[in-house]
């Protein structure tokens, strides 16, 4: 290794140690272990601290001469640089520590520690009682550094750590097999949670900072986050068009599904409503549905041979309530950076306790049974769970694309997942009209994808307002209500995170489609197989390292 090799490579290393230490719960959750016995600090002074040492690295990372690295170094550099520049600019720019309580749940960080044997019991119960010791300091650091709080974010903080006493279940549960008596550390931590909550419903009244980040922070937000050199304004242009184009093949599916015309009025909402009906989902029935979806989806893949399937243990699971309130399914891989063959669950939120018969059956008329397919294909086969299986199967190389995996990427792949499995002839039975009525689902969830952008930059920009979103998503989307309301809060809780499925997915497809152009003479295994090749790089990223 040369001078410049070996700078890089002592560089990287610290940078994301700092990373790694600053950050014990994301840490965790990608698989490296040294920091599971701690909770991050965000007190005003560790921000701080950890901002001027992050700009200590940027400074060392601009200093490399990268004439004199490999491309893959040289690729792995600017994503590193990038990923540092982003974490400095949540930190000292958008500042959620300071105004949004959902930074301050201690719920995820002690989950993790028992939802996966990546470890010995002993070591995990360790790690876990250390956790719990600070709990109710951490809460307390919370109520003195948040300030004046967004009231949706304190509304899903309470909903949530309402699912703390399930993890302190858990908890039991892991002292018990340890067979230590569980001392008082579970306890002085549900005391805490319980006194964090009440003093959140005390300030929910007076919650009344804006959500919305404005145009100057949530432009450089999309910059920093998504790492593909596009703005607000021409996701938008992109999005809509795009939008223009599927809502005209929608009309075109639903008339042949229904065997009418194209220009009749309503056709679309018609033929949805009559897939909901033949396709009924319940409480009872949309876990068994999700696995039976996951068997149809792998045997499908491999009869296909679209991309190589690894050997996985997949599980479907409730989602717990700690996450619940954003999404309605997400995939919970092992992180990048385990080391350990563990198990991947796919998680599904069941309808909440207090809906009524009419919010149920509005969620499972957007979520019915065919919607479910695509899901499935999308979190996991071949979407999620098999690209970062790849992602997976090479513990040992780049360390900076282990730990700087791209949200851009592991989107955009599996919404191009459900485009491959559509292309490929996939259906959700047998009926002589599945192929309509998955293709319209389909089309839906592609409208919802271009939807999902535009959403979040206009409201984040400030130029739309709850009814005329709600209005939007329902029109143009074919939503339900409830599923429109349900991403008005998500666009407003998770800045930049609803337009990486689009992004992701225009980029995906046109690497995708160049490599054929490349190759062809490769079949789609070698194609895809290819794509998933380097991790979960950026897109761009991914591009520089296959010549593209």
């Amino acid at each position: 290794m040369n001078e410049a090799q070996l700078e890089f490579a002592a560089a990287s290393r610290s940078a994301i140690n700092t990373l790694i230490e600053s950050d014990p719960v994301a840490a965790t959750s990608l698989g490296d272990h040294r920091c599971d016995d701690r909770l991050p600090d965000r007190t005003d002074g560790a921000v701080t601290r950890l901002t001027a040492i992050l700009d200590e690295h940027l400074a060392r990372l601009d200093a490399v001469d990268d004439v004199d690295l490999e491309l893959s170094e040289q690729v792995d550099l600017e994503i590193l640089r990038a990923r540092v520049t982003a974490v400095r600019f949540d930190m000292a720019e958008v500042q959620r520590h300071k105004w949004d309580p959902l930074m301050w749940n201690p719920s995820s960080a002690l989950y993790l520690l028992t939802s996966r044997a990546f470890a010995p019991v002993e070591e995990r119960w360790a790690s876990a009682r250390a956790r719990l010791q600070e709990v109710p300091a951490y809460l307390a650091d919370g109520r003195s550094t948040l300030g004046e709080m967004s009231g949706i974010h304190v509304e899903t903080a309470i909903a949530q750590l309402s699912g703390f006493d399930a993890v302190a279940e858990r908890l039991s549960a892991l002292a018990d097999e340890v067979g230590t008596p569980i001392g008082d550390e579970i306890a002085a931590a549900e005391v805490a949670v319980a006194e964090h909550v009440s003093w959140l419903r005390e300030q929910l009244p007076v919650s009344m900072r804006d959500p919305r980040l404005g145009v100057r922070l949530y432009s450089a937000a999309v910059w920093n986050h998504l790492d593909e050199e596009i703005g607000p304004g021409a996701i938008v242009e992109a999005a809509e068009s795009h939008l223009d184009e599927v809502t005209t093949r929608m009309r075109e599916v639903a008339a042949e599904f229904l065997g009418t015309r194209v220009t009749e009025q309503g056709i679309v909402q018609r033929a949805l409503d009559q897939i909901a009906q033949r396709a009924p989902v319940t409480d009872a029935t949309v876990l068994p549905i999700v696995r039976r979806a996951l068997a149809r989806c792998t045997e499908f893949v491999r009869d296909h041979d679209l991309v190589t399937v690894p050997d996985l243990d997949t599980r479907i699971i409730d989602m717990p309530e700690i996450h619940r309130g954003i999404a309605v399914a997400y995939c919970d891989a092992p992180g990048p950076l385990e080391d350990t063959d563990v198990a991947t669950y796919v998680a599904v939120a069941p309808t909440p306790d207090d809906w009524t018969t009419e919010q149920v059956d509005s969620f499972y008329r957007e979520y019915n049974e065919v919607l479910l397919h695509e899901l499935t294909i999308h979190e996991a086969m071949p979407g999620h769970v098999l690209q970062l299986a790849h992602a997976r199967r090479d513990r040992h190389g780049s360390l900076v694309r282990r730990f700087g995996r791209s949200g851009v990427f592991v989107e955009g792949w599996a919404v191009y997942a459900e485009q491959m499995m559509l292309d490929a002839g996939y259906t959700a039975n047998a009926e002589p009209d599945a192929g309509q009525a998955i293709a319209l689902q389909h089309l839906k969830m592609q409208a919802r994808m271009s939807l999902n952008a535009i959403l979040d930059v206009r409201v984040h920009g400030g130029d739309i307002v709850e009814h005329e979103a709600i209005d939007l998503l329902v029109r143009r989307g074919f939503q339900e209500p409830s599923e429109a309301q349900g991403k008005w809060r998500r666009a407003l809780l998770t800045a930049t995170q609803l337009p990486t499925y689009f992004v992701g997915y225009l980029a995906v497809r046109s690497i995708a489609d160049d490599l054929r152009v490349l190759h062809p003479g490769w079949s789609s295994r070698q194609v895809h197989d290819l794509v998933l090749s380097e991790g979960s790089p950026g897109p761009r990223h991914l591009r520089a390292l296959l010549g593209l």
